[in-house]
């Protein structure tokens, strides 16, 4: 259907441009997700995937658990799909797309009657020659069984008699799956088994080594590094490393590993050491020569970033930046520490905020003159505060499209021991009802 007819149908039609490229990228991605079913995967059009599962169904159970897998554990990422097994690639797809069932199963050497009830459209036609053979009366695969080749070359080409055969198996179709994974670990056995912290030391800057100059030849850096060390008494020593930015600097990533050795037990020794890449990314050239102050200012953060994390933990490490909001609370928000912020929030030096603001208001008891006086005391857990100094009222109201909430009357005061507050007076002035107050910060 054309635009301009499906939006007479539907004037409120939500039109966006094809990405054609980036879907093609993703049915790719997800076909390598896929060989944890097979290693022969590869993208079938643009919107499914081929696998030759030969050998592989018994570790799913049978060729049944293993199609109800594929579609159960693809359901889980919120994938809908059909999957089909068969003698040959031509009969997966067609029954994969017209089967009528979510998984299917066929039994060997039963291809021809599972195909006989299907459209001739599932046999990978143009849509053209497809509609002519359907107005010739051809509507179903089983009903091309009884033509000989020839006659369905002559009036339709080769296509029909070759993707029937194709689909019978009487014609071959080779599979050309995706290329390997880039073997992103390093591994290295020793003759025998050592114990040193110092041996230790030195098979793992080799290894670093090694992993590194693999990344370099796919111009990338490693984001997280695990360390498996197998003792010769069958435990597993693992250590592991994430870096802030894509990184293949030895130097720097045994740093970061240096700080794990006293972690590590050798035992009676170790006889296999093997380290891995379980994420990496694009590192693009960076300049170090001349005017590289911000280049190497970046670097030394980042790196200074990676020791902190490694040692106090990523989630403990944030940095604040600010957001597009009027309320406080709403102000600012934390994201990793070398990540950017809003481009469009800005800070009014002219307003002073609280070093220290509570994650959330807490209700106080003030008096106050009316409508518009900072208290004269508090009363905030218990303890009473009488105010010497004050200023204000600020009011700050919620953004517009959120009109609920109720505008905002802030004040800064002291006490008497020189203990300086943020408070504010909640909504309107309301002569029949009692005003209500909360302590939202500190002052230093």
């Amino acid at each position: 259907m054309g635009l301009a007819d499906a939006r007479a149908l539907e004037p409120g039609l939500d039109v966006g441009a094809a990405d054609f490229v980036g879907d093609a990228a993703a049915l790719a991605k997800l076909a390598q997700w896929c060989d944890r079913f097979s290693p022969w995967a590869t993208p079938c059009g643009t919107d499914g995937i081929f696998l030759d599962v030969t050998g592989c169904a018994h570790l799913f159970g049978d060729e049944a658990g293993l199609a109800a897998q594929t579609v159960e554990r693809l359901a889980r990422q919120g994938i809908e799909c059909r999957a089909a097994i068969a003698d040959t690639l031509g009969a997966a797809w067609a029954i994969a797309r017209f089967g009528g069932k979510a998984a299917i199963t066929v039994p060997r050497h039963a291809t021809r009657q599972a195909l006989a009830g299907l459209p001739v459209a599932a046999l990978r036609l143009e849509p053209e020659i497809a509609a002519l053979l359907v107005r010739l009366g051809l509507r179903r695969i089983g009903e091309l069984y009884g033509l000989s080749r020839a006659a369905l070359a002559a009036r339709f080409g080769d296509s029909v008699a070759l993707r029937l055969d194709q689909a019978l198996g009487d014609a071959a179709e080779p599979l050309s799956p995706l290329p390997p994974a880039p073997l992103r670990w390093s591994r290295r056995s020793f003759a025998e088994p050592i114990t040193a912290p110092e041996a230790i030391a030195a098979a793992i800057r080799a290894l670093l080594h090694e992993l590194s100059r693999r990344l370099a030849e796919e111009d990338t850096g490693a984001r997280q590094l695990s360390l498996a060390l197998y003792r010769i008494d069958g435990r597993i020593e693992r250590a592991a490393i994430g870096t802030a930015f894509p990184s293949r600097d030895t130097r720097h990533l045994w740093r970061l590993f240096e700080e794990r050795l006293p972690q590590i037990d050798p035992g009676l020794g170790i006889e296999d050491m093997v380290l891995t890449a379980e994420r990496a990314e694009k590192l693009a050239p960076a300049q170090l020569g001349f005017d590289c102050d911000a280049t190497a200012d970046s670097a030394g953060l980042a790196a200074l970033i990676d020791r902190l994390a490694n040692r106090l933990g990523a989630r403990a490490l944030a940095r604040p930046v600010l957001r597009e909001s009027h309320l406080p609370e709403r102000a600012v928000r934390f994201v990793p520490p070398l990540a950017g912020g809003d481009a469009r929030a800005n800070w009014n030096p002219a307003k002073p905020r609280p070093i220290r603001l509570l994650p959330r208001p807490e209700p106080i008891e003030a008096t106050a003159p009316v409508p518009d006086d900072p208290p004269l005391l508090f009363r905030w857990r218990q303890q009473i505060h009488r105010v010497r100094h004050a200023d204000g009222p600020e009011r700050i109201a919620a953004e517009w499209w959120r009109a609920a909430e109720e505008p905002r009357d802030y004040y800064r005061v002291e006490d008497e021991e020189g203990r300086r507050f943020w408070l504010y007076r909640a909504g309107l002035y309301q002569p029949e009802l009692a005003p209500r107050w909360f302590l939202h910060g500190f002052f230093g």
